[in-house]
C-alpha cells in the first residue's frame, strides 16, 4: 500500500511540473489516504502482534 502512495505521489509531482492542477491535486489527495490508510493498517498490526507469551 504505501508503494501505491509513492506512485501517486510521484504521479502528482509530475502532474503539477506539467502543469495539470486537476490531476495532480486529485493524486496527491489519493496518495494522502493510502498513506493514512497505510498508517492505521500498520499501528493495527504492531498493536495486534504484541501479544505476551505465556
Amino acid at each position: 500500500m504505501l508503494s501505491w502512495a509513492l506512485v501517486f505521489l510521484i504521479v502528482a509531482v509530475i502532474a503539477a511540473i506539467f502543469g495539470f492542477a486537476g490531476i495532480a491535486g486529485t493524486a496527491a489527495w489519493i496518495a494522502k489516504v493510502l498513506f493514512i490508510i497505510f498508517l492505521v493498517l500498520f499501528l493495527v498490526s504492531l498493536l495486534v502482534g504484541r501479544r505476551p507469551t505465556v
